[in-house]
């Protein structure tokens, strides 16, 4: 048997990959935070699955739900929010299932970030406007971020960020950034994306914590911040050297340009 660690988006049962569905509907247990894992996803589980909602429940709690499924003889999907290789603690989990023995595998997802940009149709990198994404957290009674990692740090780069976990401290952390953003700086929080409550909150790092506070947002919530977020609407920003035809301080050079 394996546990897999699968990825299950944003929400949306029709945003699970073909492997995602397969590997779910083969497993005879299925693990899932119920804060962020609705019905319809687990309706891709088999008859008579045993579901097991993780959000009360420790890494231990958690492993030993492995270790006995394991023990039984039965595959287990494990079901990420988003994808695994963002704040999913894989990591924790297959630490300890290696010292169970217990084999593992992971099944990538479609990213909150993905999800969230895919929403409002934004492209997070714009030529000359922002070709760096920075994904981080906030932190204050969870773990501890490295000194290097401050949201000071990358707001410096003024990189498009996208923030998680952060939708409780929403004030404070764009009142941080309007140094180096200013304050007319494009802001998007996307809580629940995909779900039937998703909602969508538009504005700049003046105004967008007064939104967030008046819809109440206290989790499942992306926030994005930067310029790339608005250019297209103004056409302030030059075009791909590979596809366009106004390049910025230079002359386009067409050998490298599919079709030339």
């Amino acid at each position: 048997m394996t546990v897999h660690f699968i990825g299950a988006g944003p929400g949306a049962a029709d945003l699970l990959t073909l492997r995602a569905v397969r590997l779910v509907g083969e497993s005879q247990v299925c693990l899932y935070a119920g804060t962020y894992i609705g019905s319809e996803v687990l309706a891709h589980c088999p008859e008579g699955a045993e579901l097991v909602d993780t959000q009360h429940l420790d890494l231990d709690a958690i492993t030993e739900h492995c270790v006995r499924a394991h023990e039984a003889g039965h595959d287990v999907a494990r079901l990420c929010s988003g994808d695994p290789s963002l704040y999913s603690a894989v990591a924790e989990q297959t630490r300890r299932l290696d010292r169970a023995g217990v084999p593992w595998d992971v099944t990538p997802g479609v990213p909150a970030y993905a999800a969230a940009a895919a929403l409002i149709g934004r492209e997070l990198t714009l030529p000359e406007v922002a070709q760096s994404v920075v994904l981080t957290r906030a932190h204050r009674d969870s773990t501890q971020m490295p000194e290097t990692e401050s949201l000071a740090h990358f707001a410096r780069s003024r990189a498009t960020l996208v923030l998680h976990l952060a939708i409780r401290r929403t004030r404070e952390l764009m009142a941080s950034l309007v140094g180096d953003y200013g304050d007319d700086c494009p802001v998007v929080v996307v809580a629940n994306a995909e779900q039937p409550d998703q909602l969508v909150l538009r504005g700049t790092l003046a105004d967008i914590a007064d939104q967030v506070e008046a819809a109440g947002l206290r989790q499942a919530a992306v926030i994005l911040v930067g310029r790339a977020l608005a250019a297209r609407d103004t056409d302030d920003f030059v075009e791909s050297h590979l596809y366009g035809t106004r390049i910025s301080g230079a002359t386009r050079d067409t050998r490298n340009t599919p079709g030339a």
